[in-house]
């Protein structure tokens, strides 16, 4: 049996320029055509300071399904990185999987940063 290692690693899936300069939605990417998406994690790659800035990540109908609220407060210095993902614990972290055509966004709901940030999206795509 043969693996298509580009349907099932976990790979860098989209990089978008997200401002948090001021609260709004913007798009990380679309599910395309005959897959399933299940999100690993997204990194951010900051311009300026973001510490009080805080976003949610999910699909565009329920923008918090994959993470709520978090408050960017370590992210205070140009080119400082993060890694927004649920964090695992005793308890099973509920994650969901996203169907062809959904759109996944970050909405920024408290800005305070820069308006130039880097946003990386990982995940694994599974055809159905």
């Amino acid at each position: 049996m043969s693996t298509d290692i580009k349907t099932i690693a976990i790979k860098l899936l989209s990089t978008t320029t997200v401002s948090l300069a001021a609260a709004a939605a913007t798009t990380l990417y679309t599910v395309p055509a005959g897959f399933k998406l299940r999100i690993s994690h997204v990194d951010i790659e900051i311009g300026a300071d973001a510490s009080t800035s805080e976003l949610t990540i999910g699909r565009s109908t329920a923008l918090t399904d994959f993470l709520d609220t978090q408050t960017l407060s370590s992210l205070d210095a140009a080119l400082d990185v993060g890694r927004l993902m649920p964090i695992p614990n005793a308890t099973t972290v509920k994650q969901k999987s996203y169907a062809a055509g959904v759109i996944i966004q970050v909405d920024v709901t408290t800005g305070s940063g820069g308006a130039t940030n880097y946003f990386y999206l990982y995940g694994t795509l599974d055809a159905v």
